[in-house]
């Protein structure tokens, strides 16, 4: 038989077994939760269940709790676990020298809790939940009590009155000298079995040893087989809340290879990490021991060691164990406070912009805009007004010389002493016409300027047209061109003609008549006298055709000079309704830009006061995030040395 283990990780190989350690005695030895290291172990758990308190974890709070109520407690409750057909109900009627937990087939239905009571009871105790805690009192309605001659008859029956899926447990009370130390054993219903779902055992096992009130799991596999890898699982998870974790094979004396798979077991645990101790019996020969007193065989079967390691673990609760416990409770807590919160502070570090602070760089930016938006505007204005001031002069001048082409073309050939009447109301409709046109096209052409430069504004501005250019322009006049009056035009009267016609024919007298006298024709004769009426009719034409062209001449300049006053007039205006204009569009795109800076203004004091707000807040939750890392870092380095202690 193999000297018994404290455990793979605790040692790197088998080791002998220490000597018990002794139990103190309650009438004369200290009181051991009044040692040093057990007030270390309990102010470091309450400091933990504040802890988690604060953090919001009252769920850990609570199971911690539970745990700290049943840590303080001077019983050891042992549970045993297992797949089915493992032995562990027959190693709980081995130690104990008492069938007390069903062995059959069928295995074990219902939890049985196994105490020292100086004389034997049995009862089923009927829980309020699944999840109710074994160890909280219940009323004597809940209370059936079983004959001990045939327990799991008693138990099967008491069962079947009840209604299904009721949640109970068996509590058996013996009077056994290892139970009297304040051990106590609880026989447990199979977990699936080696080819079960693992995560599934993990859970029933964790919690089923929880309700409990476990303080120590003890598993049971049989000698033959080893552990497979779901019961490793299942250790493992078991291993991280209950310390001390024991690890049973059982059946040695039907395993012939049992030796060998002990140790492969012990190896298989240490390299998977599980602090486990191990050891293996033979419960068939530990009751033919008991039976027949033989000293040899139950030495033989490995029970007397088992029974050392339990009476060692339960003079080590209120010390060792109890520290430990809290150490992987306490520690497995604390991780689960410090992960979210390192998170938190590692994703508040790696964050983008906060959106405060991103609304305050984009207000910033309309701002900026804003300004080179003012400057856009302006330089827009300044050249569209300058185009159209040149557009406006080059187009009047053009439609002018047009109307004055028409009229020189009319005069001609006309008359203006004849045609006045007929020519003065054309012209004074066609500068008419010209005035309106032009100021349509100036209002088109403004309106056109005052969308190039509502152009340059962002399109969060909204609609900022001005009115309709021409009504900024000012009203047009409904009769901007005068009426010409006719030129003064010199009559050719009859006595004019008459004597023009004299001055004329002199000279065709005279000249006809010195050549008629040398044929000794006298000097006034009918010859000379029809050539003096000649060039009289010719000098009278001439002057009239003379008098036509100045009339023409005089009528072209008088409509030149009108043409050109009205042209100075309507240019006039024309500007004049430019600068309007330009005044008007100024004053309206200003006003515009003030009260968008105005509306910015406010959204950036806004946005500036937000972030400065979200920064002081996000600093304030980084320093409260610090300072709860930094608290639980004192708290798991005072962990650190409970289980140094240990």
């Amino acid at each position: 038989m193999t000297n018994w283990e404290t455990g793979p990780t605790a040692y790197p190989g088998p080791v002998s077994l220490a000597p018990p350690p002794r139990v103190p005695s309650p009438r004369t030895d200290p009181d051991p939760l009044r040692a040093s290291g057990a007030l270390l172990w309990l102010d470091v758990l309450d400091a933990t269940i504040r802890t988690c308190t604060e953090h919001g974890r009252t769920e850990t709070a609570e199971k911690l709790s539970r745990r700290r109520a049943r840590l303080l407690h001077p019983e050891l409750r042992v549970l045993v676990v297992g797949a089915a057909q493992q032995g562990k109900s027959q190693l709980v009627n081995a130690l104990i020298n008492a069938a007390v937990c069903g062995a059959g087939a069928d295995g074990t239905r219902v939890p049985t809790v196994v105490r020292h009571a100086g004389t034997p009871s049995a009862q089923l105790i009927r829980r309020g939940a699944p999840g109710a805690d074994w160890t909280a009192e219940v009323g004597l309605q809940d209370r059936i009590p079983l004959a001990l001659d045939a327990l799991d008859a008693a138990i099967a029956e008491a069962t079947g009155r009840l209604p299904a899926g009721a949640p109970v447990h068996a509590e058996v009370a013996v009077p056994r000298s290892l139970l009297a130390g304040g051990l106590v054993l609880i026989d447990t219903p199979p977990l699936p079995g080696p080819t079960g779902p693992a995560g599934q055992a993990v859970r029933d096992a964790g919690d089923l040893a929880t309700h409990a009130g476990a303080d120590l799991v003890l598993y049971v596999c049989e000698a033959d087989r080893g552990l497979s890898d779901p019961e490793l699982t299942v250790l493992q998870g078991l291993a991280a809340l209950f310390p001390g974790l024991l690890v049973v094979l059982t059946k040695t004396d039907y395993a012939v290879d049992w030796r060998r798979n002990l140790a492969d077991t012990r190896a298989r645990l240490a390299r998977a990490g599980v602090p486990a101790a191990t050891t293996a019996v033979s419960s068939t020969l530990r009751l033919h021991a008991l039976q027949a007193g033989d000293t040899a065989l139950n030495t033989e079967s490995g029970f007397p060691e088992l029974l050392v390691h339990l009476r060692r673990m339960v003079a080590a609760k209120p010390g060792a164990l109890a520290r430990e416990t809290v150490g992987r409770l306490a520690g497995d807590a604390v991780q689960q406070l410090a992960v979210p919160l390192r998170d938190k502070l590692t994703a508040q570090r790696d964050a983008s912009v906060p959106d405060a602070v991103a609304r305050l760089h984009a207000t910033q930016r309309r701002l900026d805009d804003l300004r080179k938006c003012a400057v856009r505007w302006q330089n827009t204005l300044s050249d569209e007004i300058g185009d159209l001031m040149s557009d406006v002069e080059h187009d009047l001048r053009d439609r002018t010389r047009a109307v004055l082409a028409e009229a020189e073309q009319f005069f001609a050939e006309a008359d203006p002493a004849k045609a006045w009447d007929e020519f003065e109301p054309w012209l004074r409709r066609s500068l008419q016409e010209l005035a309106e046109t032009s100021t349509t096209w100036l209002a088109e052409r403004t309106d056109w300027t005052a969308q190039q430069v509502a152009g340059q504004f962002p399109a969060e501005a909204g609609a900022v047209l001005p009115p309709l250019a021409l009504e900024m322009a000012g009203p047009a006049p409904d009769d901007v061109v005068p009426g010409l009056d006719a030129p003064p035009v010199a009559r050719f009267s009859p006595t004019q003609k008459l004597f023009i016609g004299l001055r004329g024919s002199y000279g065709g007298v005279v000249m006809f008549g010195l050549a008629t006298s040398l044929a000794g024709m006298s000097l006034i004769n009918p010859i000379s006298v029809g050539g003096g009426a000649i060039f009289g009719g010719k000098t009278i034409r001439d002057e009239s055709k003379s008098l036509l062209k100045k009339r023409q001449a005089e009528a072209k300049t008088i409509v030149a000079r009108h043409v050109d006053d009205v042209f100075v007039h309507l240019n006039k205006e024309a500007r004049d309704s430019v600068r309007r204009v330009q005044r008007g569009l100024r004053d309206h795109f200003t006003a515009v830009t003030e009260d968008l800076q105005e509306v910015i203004m406010d959204s950036l004091r806004n946005a500036k006061a937000a972030a400065d707000r979200d920064v002081a807040a996000r600093e304030q939750h980084s320093r409260r995030i610090q300072q709860e890392l930094a608290a639980l870092a004192q708290l798991h380095a005072q962990l650190v040395a409970l289980n140094g202690r240990a």
